[in-house]
């Protein structure tokens, strides 16, 4: 390599070196200091991970809501060695062995599971507490859901895209009132937004702080709940000893 390449190549590095400080200085000013992170059990790097983890025992039985080969990766079914896997899935498609409604998910499959799991796929629930409920009665006592979905994140899939959740929705969907305990929810991925040129006049070019692609639960069952209602649960049996903030 000649001087001059050289000088290039340390002044590129240089620069991308200064871009990250700087961005790295920059975008402090847009997170939540009350927004939990992830541990190494909600990490969305290593989510799938956490599933194999807990689940692939021998004996134990894996239902994934969501299954079909969508979006790259390994299958979660390629990835066992021990457990029994169920793919489920709204369309027929690769890695799926059960076709049909989330929302009617116990009519559906057969037996309990010791794990379910599902990513990407709650903001296309027309109906999440429906399927909520629908996962705590295919769930054995003792054993784990694994959610991932998204806080903030472009519009896809429309028409089918509804809801986008904070980590505190997920603790009120996954709450003690349907029979589960938090183990971990958190939110992840910040990005950095602002109001575009063609928002109202008064927020054109304003930052919006506090924005976060992804917001992850791992919940343990640890109660079947015969009848449940959420109406009957209250709002203290969802929200738990969280308030509104005080004016």
């Amino acid at each position: 390599m000649g001087v001059a390449s050289t000088i290039r190549d340390l002044a590129g590095r240089l620069k991308r070196a200064t871009l990250s400080v700087t961005g790295r200085r920059l975008d402090k000013a847009y997170l939540a200091p009350d927004v939990p992170g992830p541990s190494g059990l909600t990490a969305h790097a290593t989510f799938a991970d956490r599933v194999v983890e807990a689940g692939d025992r021998p004996g134990f039985r894996i239902l994934e809501i969501g299954s079909r080969e969508v979006a790259g990766g390994p299958p979660m079914r390629g990835r066992l060695s021990h457990a029994e896997y169920v793919g489920f899935d709204y369309h027929p498609g690769p890695n799926v062995d059960v076709v049909g409604d989330a929302h009617r998910l116990s009519e559906l499959v057969e037996g309990r599971f010791d794990v379910v799991y599902s990513t990407a796929v709650f903001e296309h629930l027309a109906m999440p507490w429906v399927v909520a409920e629908e996962i705590a009665r295919v769930l054995k006592p003792g054993g784990l859901v694994f959610v991932e979905t998204h806080f903030s994140f472009s519009s896809h899939e429309r028409p089918w895209h509804f809801f986008q959740f904070s980590d505190m929705a997920l603790r009120a969907l996954f709450s003690p009132a349907l029979g589960f305990e938090c183990v971990e929810a958190a939110m992840q991925n910040p990005i950095v937004g602002r109001f575009s040129a063609f928002a109202d006049a008064y927020l054109r070019f304003q930052p919006v702080r506090a924005l976060y692609c992804h917001s992850n639960i791992v919940a343990r069952k640890v109660r079947d709940v015969p009848d449940f209602s959420w109406r009957e649960a209250g709002v203290k049996g969802v929200a738990g000893e969280a308030e509104y903030p005080a004016p």
